[in-house]
């Protein structure tokens, strides 16, 4: 009987003491959760995106910043941009972090639209996949398909002045690949 007495005596000052430090340990466990927050990183999203720098998008994202934040010129997002200069692996992290697949440049591009007209097969595919909504115009009245549709003769100097423009940022076209991907986006947007 004296040993039934002693286990319920353990059991209750177990409990009681389980009671008194349960709030501490919680108020601990959450100090020690806040103090792990990251902070942004120094270097601009879109910067870093530019510069393939892939840890600090991972570091934005992280630090809970903005992904969907538009640069001041075109209006493009960081998706946008990844797209735009071929940075498939930023462009990937980004839609795995819900980047929104909506949000257009001042020209009305979507991501979709980006991917299309610069002939990214691979983040065509990727953006699919994610969700990205196909039937969305640009301000030219475009689908991302209609964007890809006409003839590469046509929006060759297009192609042509984006190069020059953006080239010293590190815009790379092929023009042949272009060409040639250009039918095969089109077909994989009907």
């Amino acid at each position: 009987m004296k040993t039934l007495k002693n286990n319920s005596l353990k059991i209750m000052a177990s409990l009681l003491l389980a009671i008194i430090l349960l709030p501490a340990c919680t108020r601990a466990q959450e100090k020690a959760s806040n103090d792990q927050q990251v902070e942004p990183p120094k270097l601009d999203i879109h910067t870093a995106v530019l510069t393939n720098n892939l840890e600090v998008v991972k570091l934005h994202i992280a630090a809970g910043s903005d992904i969907n934040v538009k640069e001041s010129f075109s209006g493009s997002t960081p998706l946008i941009t990844a797209i735009t200069f071929d940075k498939k692996e930023i462009a990937q992290v980004l839609a795995e972090a819900n980047a929104d697949l909506t949000i257009a440049n001042n020209d009305g591009t979507t991501p979709l639209h980006a991917a299309a007209f610069f002939g990214r097969v691979e983040m065509v595919e990727m953006l699919l996949d994610a969700g990205a909504d196909k039937s969305l115009k640009n301000n030219y009245g475009f689908t991302p398909r209609e964007t890809v549709m006409g003839p590469f003769a046509e929006v060759k100097p297009i192609y042509d002045m984006m190069q020059q423009q953006l080239g010293p940022m590190g815009l790379q076209l092929d023009m042949e690949q272009l060409e040639k991907t250009r039918p095969v986006i089109a077909m994989m947007l009907q």
